[in-house]
């Protein structure tokens, strides 16, 4: 009888564990890095692209959670003549479906967005040079995934993009013409999915 209640209480333990990483109340911290440097054949430089979007969460209920990313991209495309840099922010809300002790299924719908300046490179030397236009993108993306939890403060994530909708906008810095480009379309690539790492307090 004592090892029965004994092991009721622990299996309560861990039940409570994993269900208070996503309760009301708690916090959610992650985010994104990337890196990429590419060399044509030929080319005296390589292109180079670098982005960090740092992300905070809040559960406002359990399982449900509201916060947003605030980063920079920084996109310099000697072969194109071109360096981007803009400023990141991506609001979202996240629900979580508990499949087990240690495992959930989400959906998250964001609305990324990023403001940014374009400016000339020199294709031989790689020098930047003056501004030559300013871009605006904004999007709506819904995306799945599943956390798995080895500790209760630690989800191990994988996701793909799923369905989205972006509107990329691009000004002449000398003229004022703009132009835009909207794209929608579904990229749910289980060959390619995003690995994460979500603390939870």
């Amino acid at each position: 009888m004592k090892k029965l209640l004994l092991s009721l209480v622990a299996v309560s333990a861990l039940a409570f564990s994993t269900q208070a990483q996503t309760e009301k109340g708690k916090f959610l911290l992650g985010g994104s890095v990337g890196l990429n440097s590419t060399k044509e054949k030929g080319a005296s430089k390589a292109d180079f692209r670098f982005n960090i979007v740092p992300s905070a969460g809040y559960f406002i209920s359990d399982n449900f959670a509201i916060g947003t990313g605030v980063g920079y991209e920084y996109n310099k495309q000697v072969s194109e003549e071109v360096l981007n840099q803009a400023f990141v922010v991506a609001p979202f809300g996240r629900y979580y479906v508990g499949l087990s002790d240690q495992f959930k299924f989400f959906g998250q719908l964001s609305v990324p967005m990023a403001f940014g300046d374009i400016k000339h490179v020199d294709e031989a030397t790689g020098d930047v040079g003056n501004k030559v236009g300013t871009t605006t993108s904004i999007g709506v993306q819904l995306a799945p995934g599943f956390a798995f939890y080895p500790t209760k403060r630690v989800g191990i994530e994988v996701s793909v993009d799923g369905l989205g909708y972006n509107n990329y906008t691009v000004k002449d810095a000398a003229t004022g013409n703009k132009a835009k480009v909207d794209s929608f379309g579904l990229d749910a690539s289980t060959v390619t999915p995003k690995l994460g790492v979500m603390f939870h307090f």
